[in-house]
Order: structure tokens, then C-alpha cells, then sequence
């Protein structure tokens, strides 16, 4: 195997170790990275000299910054590509997810680094999540015209109170010990000591959780918690308005969360109305359900999303042209109605994605 290749694949022992090999690219993946990686976890979930996975990026900047947009927005424009992309590339990326969190040996992301979107996908489902020093996870797709997938309808359900409303609208970043407090990481190691990690964990009669809790450090207090108050005060309202209005009031108190709250708010209105809305509803209505249930949601508002006009417009501000100054449209929050947000929810008939 070239170290030209995008996906490495070595064994040190009894450990399977997959690098994402795009460090150019931050490591985000494409569909023929996830077309690459799904065999290969099929062959060591059969294979019994593999009694665990290890999955990491390479370079020390990012784990994986998340799916390949770019390609998507190129697909669905007719620019470049296969027109089929926006509806192949995330069924396949969901696909791929859903076999990592019934993976049936343990499963071992090393989050080194940045990693958002599909980043988060492929590390927050699986069993056992590494943070480092220099974590820097998020979900930001709001600022791109999309919604928070890749399982995010559970994984941010799951966070203490309203957090997961508040970082599905924004798209903050958090840190190690935020990440930790949220429950998409399970241990802290210091990032000099990953490579000594993999060294225990290769041997072959070694019980994993024992070997992480040894190598896990404490990594202070979570700036997130301390926001938890301001947090649920200001992200339980049923729709956007009331949040916005919510964090306009903290504002106005002057107390210790002004700031936050003004911060936040002028925040949230960068982002596209259509998307902020979507979230809220994706979230409140999924607050119970099972990875199963949250990927086929997704993936039924990715192709109604796909089908608009908002994705492609924040791919080109963010992503492609970097002005940083979407056009979004609708244009206001009071534009996008309720029955604007009801189609986005509307059945896809034979198209849906469903888990045999």
C-alpha cells in the first residue's frame, strides 16, 4: 500500500488500524474513501485476529473535517460528476455509519484534531471516542444551508438539557472537555501519548476499557457546562423566534451571560432561516429516536435539501468562492412557514432509505 493512498490500513497485532489519509483536505472523506472503508471493516468484523479497530486521520491538524460537499454541490449543480451523487453519496455514507455502531468488536476513533459533519459520524457512533488537547469538534452545517446529519437527530439529543439544540443551530466549537461533558467523547488522552496507546492496545489478550481508563486524563472543566443555565434558558423554545428572543432578553439583563447571549444571537442570524428551522424541528422530533430512525430522517431532508436552493449557495459562500456572504432564501426567518418546513419532511415514497 502507497503512502499516497487516501485510506492506509495496517495491523499492529491483533489491532485493525485505518488512516484517513487526506490531510490536504483536513480529511474530509469521499464517497470512494467510504466506498474503501466499508469492505474493510466487513473483513475485520469476520476476521478473528482482529480483536479491535482503530480509525484516525493523518497529520496532526484534523481527524476528518468531514464529508466532501464540494463534490456534492459540483454533482447537484451539473457542473461535475455524477448527477446521482447528492442522493448516492449520503445513502452510502449512512450506510457505512450504521455498520460502525453495530460494529461487533471495539471500535476506536482517535478525534485528534479537527472533526466535524461526517467526521463526527464515523467517530460518535461507534463505541469509544479519543479526545486530545487539540480537539476542535462541531457541527456547523447550518452555516452552509444543511442540517446537522450523520446521526446528530440522536448524538446531540443525547447532551445534557437544550446543548444539543444550541450547537445543531450554531454550529459552536468545543473543545476536549466540552466534547467530553456532551458525551461524543468517552476518554482524554494527551496527544503525545497516542502512539504509546496503540502499542497496549495491539496486544492480543488486552481488555480495551481497562487500557483507555489507564492512558485517560481528566481534562479540566468544560466551558460548555458552564453555559448550561444560560443554555436551557434561552434554546427551549418550540421555535426559532422564541430562542432569538430568548437570548435578546439575556442580552438586555447585562448579567453574566450577556455577551453569550448577544454573541449567540447575532450568530444565529448569519446562519440560512430554512436551515435553523429545519434543525429545531428535526430535533424536537426526534428526541427519542434510535440511529436507525435518525438516518432515515436525515436522509429524507438531505434530498429535499438537495433539491433547494440554500446548500448550494453556502458551499459557494463558504466553501468554493469564500466571500462569506450567502444570498440565503428565503431571506428571513418570517418567510420560511411552517408548511415551507412541512415539505421538507414529506415522505420521499420509493426513494426512502431503509436498513435491511
Amino acid at each position: 500500500m502507497a503512502d499516497t493512498d487516501e485510506i492506509l490500513l495496517r495491523r499492529k497485532g491483533g489491532l485493525a488500524i485505518l488512516t484517513i489519509n487526506r490531510p490536504q483536505a483536513l480529511n474530509a472523506l469521499t464517497l470512494e474513501n467510504y466506498r474503501r472503508i466499508d469492505p474493510v471493516l466487513r473483513s475485520w468484523a469476520a476476521d478473528p485476529s482482529v480483536h479491535a479497530v482503530v480509525v484516525r486521520g493523518a497529520g496532526d491538524r484534523a481527524f476528518c473535517a468531514g464529508g466532501d460537499v464540494r463534490a456534492v454541490y459540483e454533482a447537484g449543480r451539473g457542473v461535475s460528476g455524477d448527477p446521482e451523487l447528492p442522493a448516492v453519496f449520503f445513502r452510502e455514507e449512512y450506510e457505512l455509519i450504521r455498520r460502525i455502531h453495530r460494529f461487533p468488536k471495539p471500535y476506536i476513533a482517535i478525534i485528534d484534531g479537527i472533526t466535524m459533519g461526517g467526521g463526527a459520524g464515523i467517530s460518535v457512533n461507534g463505541a469509544y471516542r479519543i479526545v486530545t488537547e487539540r480537539t476542535l469538534f462541531a457541527m456547523p452545517e447550518t452555516g452552509i444551508g444543511l442540517f446537522p446529519d450523520v446521526g446528530a437527530t440522536r448524538f446531540l439529543n443525547r447532551c445534557p438539557g437544550h446543548a444539543g439544540r444550541y450547537l445543531g443551530l450554531t454550529g459552536a466549537r468545543l473543545n476536549a472537555a466540552d466534547a467530553l461533558y456532551c458525551g461524543f467523547a468517552t476518554h482524554t488522552v494527551n496527544a503525545e501519548r497516542i502512539e504509546a496507546l496503540l502499542d497496549e492496545l495491539s496486544s492480543e489478550d488486552l481488555a480495551v476499557e481497562a487500557c483507555l481508563r489507564r492512558f485517560a486524563i481528566v481534562p479540566g472543566p468544560a466551558p460548555l457546562a458552564a453555559l448550561q443555565s444560560a443554555i436551557d434558558c434561552c434554546f427551549a423554545g418550540d421555535n426559532v423566534e422564541a430562542v432569538l428572543d430568548a437570548l435578546a432578553g439575556v442580552a438586555r439583563g447585562g448579567g453574566a451571560h450577556a455577551a453569550w447571549a448577544e454573541e449567540t444571537r447575532a450568530d444565529l442570524l448569519t446562519k440560512s432561516p430554512t436551515s435553523l428551522k429545519i434543525t429545531l424541528r428535526q430535533l424536537t422530533i426526534g428526541r427519542d429516536y434510535d440511529l436507525d430512525a435518525a438516518l432515515a430522517l436525515e436522509y429524507r431532508l438531505t434530498q429535499h435539501v438537495m433539491a433547494g436552493h440554500d446548500f448550494y449557495e453556502g458551499v459557494r459562500a463558504v466553501l468554493i468562492e469564500r466571500d462569506r456572504k450567502p444570498q440565503w432564501r428565503p431571506a428571513t426567518l418570517a418567510e420560511v412557514t411552517d408548511s415551507t418546513v412541512d415539505a421538507y419532511f414529506a415522505s420521499l415514497d420509493d426513494r426512502e432509505l431503509h436498513f435491511g
